[in-house]
């Protein structure tokens, strides 16, 4: 049985003269310190910040071996090793359309082919027990070969590398083994829905046949012979054709010398790359479906062609691209209205040709026309009236704000330059974007989204369940259904 406590009255008094004591004590600390906390920023208050330091570009050499082979040399001493990049002026664009997939192939068994005295299994092992790399490939409008070494590894690794520019061997097992690995990569072309959104929009804008668009069939993988593959490769594979980049742990008079006593000996061609294809396109408004009945989720994208980096209205457009893409789709469609998670848009510039521009959104089938509905507005609004000052200048700081990031490694700023001297661009290319984007104001945005922009000319594709759409697509226009059906092998291989 509990007992109870009894306490006496001056007990009682002398506790609640404490508590009033440490009750006063408590209000005179915060009566002294309010006035510090009164004065704490809030995190919606504006900061002011000093201005960011300045960029420190490094010293860049620039040498030109005999053989026509010019390079970039980037002494950098932070970590034992050496990087190397090269481009090379040969692509897809240039290969015949029943052959599509050949430069593909041709870049990967320059490598994996082995030379005249090596297989590239013997190349694989030695490069593994140096713990190096040595990779090259034939892309859409440009080829090029990487390598990574330990200082140490130097002249074993450029004395491969050069050995596989100089004596490729382009063996028949290899050949076939590139053959198996595309026809692998068609059966599956199908299988994710982005990438059947991506592949059948460059088809819209591009036009199947475009070689900006087209992409490797069985017959055109079976054509493809070994003397194909020769061909193509002395085509466009010479040094006179080539612009390298070496960064790393070395110096540069040494270096210069090594490369002269190796890739200096990659004999000089005649290279007969022409200028890269036009495209020729036609602004027109059309609704395009690939019926996907066993997904819940729609792809969409509606856009038309872009352009060029060089255009003198490239930094307003990059900025009337981040406002339609961030400040209004994005906050519209996700925030605001719930539709989706991913939503992005991209006015689309290349160096050589045009790019395309583009609105793009993943949501549930039952939102589908309406989200499209949604873009479409947001595409018209920026035409017809000018941005606020806040969209501005957040679309603004999105850019300068990470422009930093475009110097913080030696390896990004001399492949840069290296890009830059690919594609006949200044060196300075970036500077002059990045002043441009500051001068950009409202009126700059509103004009260039009326000269660019067509929103009742735009090409609409989604991909997905029809039967579950919230309203007919037909609502939008007449639908042209695209089948997407992989033409069969005329042979079992």
């Amino acid at each position: 049985m509990k007992q109870r406590r009894c306490y006496s009255k001056e007990r009682v008094k002398r506790k609640s003269k404490r508590s009033l004591q440490v009750f006063s004590a408590i209000v005179l600390v915060l009566a002294l310190c309010a006035p510090s906390v009164l004065a704490q920023k809030s995190p919606k208050d504006k900061f002011e910040f000093p201005p960011l330091n300045p960029i420190k570009m490094p010293k860049i050499e620039m040498l030109e071996l005999e053989n026509g082979l010019k390079v970039f040399l980037v002494e950098d001493h932070d970590f034992p090793t050496i990087d190397i990049r090269a481009v090379v002026r040969i692509g897809s664009v240039y290969e015949p359309a029943e052959k599509t997939g050949l430069a593909a192939m041709t870049g990967t068994v320059l490598r994996s082919g082995g030379t005249a005295s090596k297989t590239g299994d013997d190349i694989d092992r030695e490069l593994e027990s140096l713990a190096a790399t040595i990779e090259t490939y034939i892309g859409q409008s440009s080829g090029g070969f990487v390598s990574s070494m330990l200082k140490e590894d130097v002249d074993r690794v450029l004395a491969i590398l050069t050995d596989i520019l100089v004596n490729p061997a382009f063996h028949e097992d290899k050949i076939e083994l590139v053959k198996i690995q595309q026809r692998s990569g068609i059966s599956r072309r199908n299988d994710e829905v982005g990438g059947i959104t991506r592949r059948e929009f460059r088809k819209l804008i591009y036009g199947a046949s475009s070689p900006y668009a087209r992409h490797p069939e069985y017959a055109t993988i079976d054509a493809v012979t070994r003397d194909d593959i020769v061909r193509f490769y002395k085509r466009g594979f010479y040094p006179n054709n080539t612009i390298m980049t070496v960064w790393g742990d070395f110096a540069t008079d040494e270096m210069a010398e090594r490369l002269k006593n190796t890739l200096g000996t990659w004999p000089k061609g005649t290279s007969d790359i022409p200028s890269p294809p036009k495209v020729k396109y036609e602004y027109k408004y059309t609704v395009n479906l690939v019926n996907k009945p066993d997904v819940n989720q729609s792809n969409i994208s509606l856009g038309h062609i872009g352009g060029l980096m060089n255009n003198p209205d490239y930094p307003a457009l990059s900025v009337m691209n981040n406002i339609l893409s961030w400040e209004r789709m994005f906050k519209r469609i996700r925030t605001d209205e719930g539709l989706a998670y991913s939503v992005w848009g991209t006015y689309g510039a290349s160096y050589r040709h045009p790019g395309v521009f583009s609105c793009a959104a993943q949501t549930k089938s039952e939102s589908t026309v309406y989200a499209i509905e949604l873009m479409l507005e947001e595409v018209r609004r920026i035409t017809k009236e000018e941005v606020s000052d806040d969209e501005l200048a957040r679309a603004k700081d999105r850019y300068l704000n990470t422009y930093v990031f475009n110097f913080d490694s030696k390896a990004k700023i001399v492949n840069r330059l290296m890009t830059y001297a690919y594609n006949d661009y200044p060196m300075d290319f970036m500077e002059t974007i990045k002043t441009g984007v500051e001068k950009v104001n409202k009126a700059d945005v509103l004009r260039i989204a009326k000269k660019y922009l067509k929103p009742d000319k735009v090409q609409i594709l989604v991909v997905g369940n029809k039967e579950a759409f919230d309203k007919p697509l037909s609502n939008l226009g007449e639908v042209n259904v695209i089948d997407i059906t992989i033409p069969p092998p005329k042979s079992k291989k």
